[in-house]
């Protein structure tokens, strides 16, 4: 082989190895970012559940201190509850749920009123849904249906129903239209979440 060759594949084989160190370090610094931002991100939802007032388009580092001072982190057997003690309405908890969605894995919060029986608020943090369609239950015209909601159905057991139309029932809510199968996988995630930690007597702890 004739030394041009050589060093040729001698620069290639370098410069090889230089870009592959760049983009592992590079990978390296934005994984830690992608991380921090993923962290900022749910402390802002389970902060927006729990009605904890802070200003809007606030830095992660906002959000962290916020948190902190007035949010406290309850461990009931395998869950977390996320306690926040309102002025107005007492004392809060919220609950992480998941699930899979028609497209992707679905995320969110769910809070409760003290009595544990009465959802607060929900929150969908991340979701994969059709934009127009499953993508809606972001919305606050999907979420907002839950404010004030029971948890618990007319014969005590644990349950919420999201259903087609007329939603008349204390534990219903109207499901998204033209987005039934990502309406029912919902019901479904929050439901098993609910039978998890109610019992008839409120929350079980």
């Amino acid at each position: 082989m004739k030394r041009g060759s050589l060093y040729t594949l001698a620069y290639a084989a370098v410069l090889g190895l230089v870009c592959a160190l760049i983009l592992s370090a590079v990978d390296g610094f934005t994984a830690t970012r992608k991380d921090a931002n993923a962290e900022a991100e749910e402390v802002r939802n389970i902060l927006a559940v729990l009605d904890v007032p802070v200003e809007a388009g606030a830095e992660p580092q906002e959000l962290l201190r916020v948190f902190k001072e007035n949010v406290v982190k309850e461990e009931r057997g395998t869950r977390a509850f996320y306690s926040y003690e309102h002025p107005v309405e007492g004392l809060l908890r919220a609950v992480r749920f998941a699930g899979p969605g028609l497209w992707g894995p679905v995320e969110g919060f769910l809070c409760f009123e003290e009595d544990m029986r009465t959802i607060f608020a929900v929150t969908f943090y991340r979701q994969e849904e059709t934009p127009g369609l499953g993508g809606e239950i972001s919305s606050s015209a999907f979420t907002d249906q839950f404010e004030g909601l029971s948890a618990v159905g007319s014969d005590g057991s644990p349950g919420i129903r999201v259903v087609g139309d007329g939603a008349d029932d204390i534990n219903e809510v109207d499901a998204i239209s033209g987005a039934t199968m990502t309406s029912d996988k919902v019901e479904d995630m929050l439901n098993r979440t609910l039978e998890k930690m109610i019992g008839r007597d409120g929350f079980d702890g």
